[in-house]
């Protein structure tokens, strides 16, 4: 009997937690959507950033060589 009674614990835990993954997969949809918005902006952020010092580190070579050449 306590083997029986161990195996329809069982069989009841797995049908909770596959029911429970059931419910969550609209909640992981989003938050999945929600995870690559958030990585793509920061990659925006990142390039954009990357950009400006490009940009400055080029201005001050540029200053920098036409101050050896004067």
């Amino acid at each position: 009997m306590k083997e029986f009674l161990v195996g329809l614990l069982v069989i009841v835990m797995v049908l909770v937690l596959s029911g429970i993954g059931v419910l969550l997969f609209p909640l992981l949809l989003v938050l999945g959507v929600f995870l690559r918005l958030v990585i793509g902006l920061v990659v925006l952020l990142l390039v954009i950033w990357l950009i400006g010092k490009t940009t400055l580190f080029l201005i001050d070579a540029l200053k920098k060589k036409e101050n050896t050449q004067v």
